[in-house]
């Protein structure tokens, strides 16, 4: 059985958590505009980054290839992408997007569980490939790439 070695400061409830280069990236309920990024080793707090006109926090990953994290957000309907040193951007998804992934070809993998589709984006915002899931695949949260593909 593990043990706890070290604890992230309380605060506000965490809303996603991902790991990019030897940090983390914590997302937390609040008003602020910020990720909070800690060093993976001491915990201690490095920097916030902003992420310009956000108005939701929903879901977060990285992607090791681009250096870079995604945050969904589903009140303005789109992805936020930060580098490594906090430049922002974004693109609509034109649905509203929950769950986020990265697949084995560095795409996105954007999961809109209203309208029970999956989009795939490239890094840069280009869309690759929209799937309509069946009728019967009901409030779907999370797409992961399977090795089969």
């Amino acid at each position: 059985m593990g043990q706890v070695v070290h604890t992230l400061p309380e605060g506000e409830p965490v809303l996603g958590v991902t790991s990019l280069a030897g940090e983390i990236y914590v997302l937390r309920s609040r008003e602020r505009d910020g990720v909070e990024v800690y060093d993976v080793i001491s915990y201690r707090l490095q920097r916030c980054l902003t992420v310009p006109n956000i108005c939701s926090f929903d879901d977060m990953t990285s992607c090791e290839h681009y250096c870079c994290i995604y945050i969904s957000d589903h009140i303005v309907e789109c992805i936020h992408r930060l580098d490594a040193q906090g430049a922002a951007t974004q693109w609509p998804v034109n649905d509203i997007p929950a769950g986020l992934s990265v697949n084995t070809h560095h795409n996105l993998l954007v999961t809109c569980d209203e309208a029970r589709k999956i989009k795939q984006f490239t890094t840069d915002g280009h869309i690759v490939r929209t799937v309509c899931l069946p009728g019967d695949v009901i409030t779907p949260w999370r797409t992961v790439e399977t090795r089969s593909g």
